[in-house]
Formats: C-alpha cells, sequence, structure tokens
C-alpha cells in the first residue's frame, strides 16, 4: 500500500467514524432517551417507542441515498463528503441541546425525530461515497482488502461512542448523587420492594454530554474532508464529459440497471443488514432490556467484543479477494439464521442465571381472544387497557416467558405463575382510588408470584447477573464466557458486512456507482436492519417469547442466502470496474 493510497484510507474511513459515532449515539443510549423523551407514554409502550425514535434516523437513510448519491455521481465525491458531515455533527449537537419533554411537552418528542431523520438523510449520502472513494483508488485485485477499513467504520463508531459514554456515565456518576424519580403529580416512584426509585445523574443529564461533545468531532472530520482530493475516475469521467446527467433515471429507471439494484437488495444487503443489526445493536438491546444487565456492565462487554471482532473486517475483506465475496455473505447469514435461535438463550442463561432458571416455571395467560390486542404502539396514544392487554404487559416487562391460553368464557383475564393464580382487571371499568388499587393488588399478586418462581425483580439483590465494576473487569468465567458470544455475533457481523462494499462498487459502472449501490444498500440496512430491534422486541411481546423476535432476522437471513444463491453474479472480485465507463 502506497503513502498515498493509505491517505486516502484514513481520510475516509477518519471521517466516516466520526459520522457513524454521531449516528450510534442514540442507539446506545436509547433506553435513557426514551425516558427522558417519551414519559408521557405507558411504560410497556416506551422501549418500543424509543427504538422507533432510533430507526426513524433508519426509515429516511434511502431518501438520503437518493438525493447525496445523485449529488456525488453529478458534482463529486468529496463535496458530497463535506455536506453529509455538517448535517450529521450539527444534527448530533442539537440532540444534546433539546430540552426533555417535562420541560417542552410533545414537541421535544416530535423535534428529537426529526433531528433523527436529518442524521439519517445524511447518513444515506456518506456511506455510499466512502466505499466509491477508496474502491477507485484501490488496485484491482484489492479492493476487497481497501474497502473493508471503510466497513470497520461503522462498527468503530459505536465502539468509539461506547468507550465515550463509558468515561462519562463512570465520572458523572462518581460526582454526582442520585436523584429520586417523581411522577407527574410529584410523589416518588416506588420499587417493587418498597423503596424510593432513584435515578443516577448520567441517566437524568449527563447523558447529553457526549451528544455535546460532536461539536469538536464536527471541526476535526471537516478538516480532514478539505484535505481530501476528487477520486481520479471522477475527474477523468468529468473531464471527458462522459458523467451521468441524471444518475437516478439512469440507475434505476432502466430494467438493466433496476434489476440489479434488486438483485443486491434482496440477494445481498437484506440478509446483511439483518445480520449487522441483531450482532451490535440487537445484541445491546438484548443483554440491557431482557436479560436485565444493567447499562453501564451492557457496554462494557460489547465493548470488549467490538475489539475483539473488529479485525475479521479486514481479514474477511482480504480473503474476498481470493475466494470472491459471494460465498463469504452468503456463508455468513447462512450460519446466524441457523445459531441464532441457540446463541441468544444462551447469552440469557450466561449472564442472568436466575432469570434463565425462573423461566422455565410454566405462566400462563388465560383471557378471551375479544380482550386481547396487537401492543404495538409506535405513537403512544393507544390505550391497552383490557385485562389481557394489563396482564401480558406486565408479564413482558419483567422478561417473562408465558403462554397464551384462550378461553371464550373468560371475562378477566387470568394470570398462572407455578400454581399461584393471579386475576387481572379491566382498566376500562375502573377509575380514581378503585383503579389505583386494583393496580397496587394486581401489581403485588404479579411480583410474589414472580419472586416466589425465582424472578430476581430487585436488581440489586441479584448476585447471579453479570456485573462489571469497571472497563477492564472482564477477567471471570462469566464475563469473559458473555464476551466469547458476543464476539461469535461479531464475526458473523464482519462475515456478512466486510466484502460487502466491494461487491456493491463491482454491480455498477462509475458514472452511476454512487446513485445505483446506495439505494439498495440503504433500504436493506435502512429499513430491513434499522427497524429490526423495534420489530423484533414487537413480535416478542406479542407471542409472549422472549426469542420470538429473532424469526425476524432468521427468515430474512435465509431467504437472502437462496435469492442470493440463485440470481447473485459470482466471480465480481474478478472485474474490472471502468470496463463500462466508455459507454
Amino acid at each position: 500500500m502506497t503513502g498515498e493510497e493509505r491517505k486516502v484510507i484514513m481520510a475516509s474511513s477518519a471521517g466516516t467514524i466520526f459520522e457513524w459515532y454521531d449516528f450510534y449515539l442514540y442507539g446506545s443510549l436509547a433506553a435513557i432517551i426514551g425516558a427522558q423523551f417519551f414519559t408521557a407514554f405507558p411504560e410497556a409502550t416506551r422501549n418500543v417507542f424509543a427504538l422507533l425514535a432510533f430507526a426513524a434516523g433508519f426509515i429516511v437513510r434511502p431518501f438520503g441515498a437518493l438525493v447525496f448519491g445523485a449529488l456525488g455521481d453529478i458534482v463529486g465525491r468529496k463535496y458530497t463528503f463535506l455536506m453529509t458531515i455538517l448535517i450529521m455533527g450539527l444534527s448530533t449537537f442539537l440532540v444534546g441541546m433539546l430540552p426533555s419533554y417535562s420541560s417542552w411537552g410533545a414537541a421535544a418528542p416530535v423535534i428529537l425525530i426529526i433531528l433523527r431523520m436529518l442524521q439519517g438523510l445524511a447518513l444515506g449520502g456518506e456511506y455510499g461515497g466512502a466505499a466509491v472513494y477508496v474502491a477507485e483508488h484501490a488496485p484491482a485485485n484489492r479492493r476487497g482488502y481497501f474497502t473493508s477499513f471503510i466497513q470497520t467504520t461503522a462498527t468503530l463508531g459505536l465502539l468509539l461512542s461506547l468507550i465515550v459514554i463509558l468515561a462519562v456515565q463512570g465520572y458523572v456518576n462518581a460526582n454526582w448523587a442520585p436523584t429520586a424519580v417523581l411522577d407527574a403529580a410529584g410523589a416518588a416512584v416506588l420499587n417493587p420492594d418498597g423503596s424510593p426509585k432513584m435515578i443516577k445523574a448520567f441517566d437524568l443529564w449527563g447523558w447529553r454530554i457526549p451528544f455535546l461533545a460532536s461539536i469538536l468531532l464536527l471541526a476535526i472530520s471537516l478538516y480532514i474532508r478539505l484535505q481530501m482530493n476528487e477520486s481520479p475516475a471522477f475527474k477523468k469521467m468529468k473531464e471527458e464529459g462522459a458523467a451521468s446527467k441524471a444518475p437516478l433515471r439512469e440507475a434505476f429507471g432502466t430494467w438493466k440497471n433496476g434489476k440489479i439494484a434488486l438483485i443486491a437488495l434482496f440477494g445481498l444487503v437484506a440478509g446483511q443488514a439483518v445480520v449487522w443489526y441483531s450482532g451490535q445493536f440487537y445484541a445491546l438491546f438484548f443483554i440491557q432490556n431482557v436479560v436485565k444487565v444493567d447499562s453501564f456492565t451492557a457496554n462494557v462487554l460489547v465493548a470488549w467484543s467490538l475489539i475483539l471482532g473488529t479485525g475479521g473486517f479486514v481479514f474477511f475483506g482480504s480473503l474476498s479477494d481470493r475466494i470472491g465475496r459471494k460465498p463469504i455473505i452468503l456463508a455468513g447469514c447462512a450460519i446466524a439464521a441457523l445459531t441464532y435461535s441457540f446463541v441468544f438463550p444462551l447469552l440469557t442463561r450466561t449472564a442472568n442465571p436466575a432469570l434463565h432458571a425462573a423461566q422455565q416455571t410454566p405462566v400462563t395467560v388465560t383471557a378471551s381472544p375479544e380482550d386481547c390486542s396487537f401492543q404495538f404502539n409506535p405513537t403512544g396514544t393507544a390505550k391497552f387497557t383490557s385485562s389481557c392487554d394489563i396482564a401480558k404487559a406486565t408479564l413482558a416487562r419483567n422478561s417473562v416467558n408465558y403462554q397464551s391460553v384462550e378461553d371464550a368464557a373468560a371475562t378477566v383475564a387470568q394470570i398462572k405463575i407455578g400454581d399461584t393464580v393471579i386475576p387481572a382487571y379491566d382498566g376500562a371499568a375502573l377509575t380514581g382510588d378503585d383503579l389505583k388499587n386494583a393496580t397496587a393488588a394486581f401489581n403485588k399478586g404479579v411480583n410474589d408470584a414472580l419472586t416466589a418462581a425465582g424472578y430476581p425483580l430487585s436488581a440489586d439483590a441479584n448476585t447471579s447477573v453479570v456485573k462489571a465494576a469497571h472497563f477492564f473487569d472482564i477477567f471471570t468465567g462469566q464475563k469473559i464466557t458473555v464476551v466469547l458470544i458476543l464476539t461469535y455475533l461479531i464475526v458473523l457481523v464482519t462475515m456478512v458486512y466486510g466484502p460487502i462494499a466491494a461487491m456493491l462498487v463491482e454491480l455498477f459502472p462509475t458514472r452511476i456507482r454512487y446513485s445505483g449501490l446506495s439505494l439498495p444498500y440503504h433500504i436493506g440496512n435502512g429499513w430491513f436492519g434499522g427497524l429490526m430491534p423495534a420489530t423484533a422486541f414487537a413480535i416478542s411481546a406479542q407471542t409472549g417469547n422472549v426469542y420470538g423476535g429473532l424469526w425476524y432476522p432468521i427468515v430474512i437471513a435465509a431467504a437472502t442466502v437462496v435469492i442470493g444463491a440463485l440470481f447473485v453474479p459470482g466471480g465480481t472480485h474478478k472485474k474490472d470496474i471502468f470496463a463500462d465507463d466508455a459507454r
């Protein structure tokens, strides 16, 4: 690798790392931010709504791919880079400045989602430009190796965000005391054991610091981008007057090129996307919200798995230069589809043995089918007040696996935990003190039964759950095992993601390359991948199985293997990516 080639890779990768850092801060802090901005919504809905705000940044990514992809093919890669990083950096900084729901009311979460959408638009133009820029500088037989460094940027951006969060979290919580949590009426909120519920300083206000610090990364990123030269392939094409005047119409308006985009989407990117997000973001969400590992420990364990596994991007990218991109990507999807149903339960059993043991206790919810709703409430406007909905929501909050039993004659839903039966109540039929008393009695009955069944409802009293005191506190059998499980998921991520940039670059000619690869990439990762955590959570809540949501990535990954094997061309690693430029 020459000095100029190293400069191209370092300049492209550094700016892209900072952009991913900005984008992923929200994902790493989704639960904390949700509590600040969605407090008006029912607790059972809060996690889903917070994840959808996270997904809002992904939903708009294909639109960013269209806008900035076209600009990149018309005006050049470099200037598009500058625009995307500026939008991303300012949006992230403003998230840190945004007042919470308690100060601005409903305007706060609305503005938050708008800022997330701006981030998604910026990222929609970022990735394609970085991949194309590096690939067009790479030797013909080393595109996988060169572009694999761009593939590390998303994971390194996540790792950087976790490290900054951990550092700020440790400092803030060590120097500011926790504060009592108050409800809307100003009364203290109590834990299941009757003690006052406290909120740590980082969860209250310290989470803003990593967002505000992004202004410094913005300045660094802009400086780096200004030092970059335009891609020589684009400059040559521009000088010869061969650049596309309508790249979107040329890339997607004809069946010849449109077919390539569809094959890339369903035969490569969709499966890559769900494996990527399952191995990184859903794994983090899962161990925090389902396995009930505290956020600090969860971030430490995921950070170590990223450190151990990130080298796989370069390994598989380089390997794809020798054996091809297609077999590696499809193998990663196939292995993920075959092993997820084993790996995630193993994660629960290892990280929280008491919870896993308690989940073996038979739990049923008996109710009339007409009494039960599909509890997916992204807007927070629906009211789930039936006895069935109340029963299921209560169990879902406590990571309880349960079976639904239909009884058309049932007037009130009943929960059976072991041999204990707890009747629910109809929230719509009660008001005032009657509703308050019914809620308290029901919650006490469920909590007592779950405690008797071994469920560790109090995190402080759970001595079996994995817990790290500091970043380097991982050298026990339990923690090392959890890190290795998470690293296995990251290795699958590197298999599907390491070669994908080179593969996509090789499918499109230079004149429409930025637009052509950006749209299928961001539809796959923005929609199939970005919506994966929220969709999986909703499926799990509906089925009563904390692992039910895994069917979403399993089915999509398996479908990608079939479609990719049948329709994706092989041997693209041997292709001359400039062969079509003369046309």
